[in-house]
């Protein structure tokens, strides 16, 4: 059966669009982070911003930096009030480990406390602004009690449990003196760790960052004088002092991460069309409570 030349001259387009595509996401992938951007060499720059309960997308950055050879060196930017200690420590060791390739410089923004602090610690140099809230070294959990309230409303509560402590921090009863040292035990453990993260990192005795760690907001410029910050400086001052770390002549180039990778769906069919078609395949979140909390 013969095809019509229009038939044919679609088919062309197609195709050809198709292999541009292709090209492109190959070109980007290649590439690494920042996308198209020019050679060179380069400072990565990771953000992490808000309540810390998610290590995944900070941990994929820092890989992705690891491995990109033109990234010389890691500014890691922290508007955070601090969150979850797992989230936080998993970020503080991979800082850890990529410190011993690449240089890493902490910018402290806005406030940088608690969990924020604790993974600026994981850096070779901390800089903060001199009224950047930072510091606040300490865990907290937190427990209601609405025992009272349910009586006065005529509801009763009762859990079948298999575990001493599994019902430990019901909201329905009081806390029992032996619940309490229990749970007490679980946090001062937490901010044992704490305490040596931050003394071994920042090469101070134990017992100066316990003087210091009451849970106090310091602003940068009474934790630099504390020995809890080297420098003073904004954003762009740590991505050059990662720059000259790193040795890298000349002007530094930042690299900042995409917000999302390229997509070859968005690419086709735009980010909204996406982003309605991935939700469809989404879990659905877990709750998002998660003591104990380095705040």
């Amino acid at each position: 059966m013969k095809r019509h030349p229009l038939w044919n001259a679609c088919l062309v387009t197609v195709l050809v669009v198709l292999l541009f595509v292709a090209l492109t996401w190959g070109v980007l992938s290649l590439m690494g982070p920042g996308g198209l951007r020019l050679l060179g060499e380069k400072v990565g720059v990771v953000e992490i911003k808000g309540l810390i309960s998610e290590s995944r997308p900070t941990l994929k950055q820092l890989e992705r930096y690891q491995e990109d050879k033109s990234i010389k060196a890691i500014v890691v930017r922290i508007n955070s009030p601090g969150g979850a200690v797992g989230p936080a420590q998993e970020i503080l060791r991979e800082l850890e480990k990529i410190r011993q390739d690449k240089k890493v410089v902490a910018s402290l923004g806005t406030v940088a406390a608690s969990g924020g602090y604790y993974i600026a610690c994981g850096a070779d140099l901390i800089m903060a602004n001199p009224g950047t809230a930072t510091g606040s070294i300490g865990v907290i959990m937190q427990f209601a009690n609405v025992e009272a309230l349910t009586k006065k409303l005529g509801l009763d509560f009762f859990n079948l449990k298999a575990g001493r402590y599994k019902d430990v921090g019901s909201p329905f009863r009081r806390m029992t003196p032996e619940e309490k040292k229990y749970l007490q035990h679980l946090v001062d453990n937490i901010y044992q760790q704490f305490l040596k993260d931050v003394a071994k990192n920042r090469k101070l005795p134990v017992e100066k960052v316990r003087a210091l760690a009451e849970g106090r907001i310091y602003t940068g410029e009474e934790a630099k004088d504390a020995g809890l910050v080297d420098e003073l400086g904004n954003l762009p001052d740590a991505i050059e002092r990662a720059g000259r770390l790193a040795g890298i002549k000349g002007k530094v180039e930042p690299v900042y991460p995409e917000k999302e990778g390229f997509s070859l769906l968005r690419f086709l069919l735009g980010k909204d069309t996406e982003e309605s078609l991935s939700s469809l395949a989404l879990p659905y979140p877990e709750p998002a409570y998660l003591p104990p909390w380095f705040r």
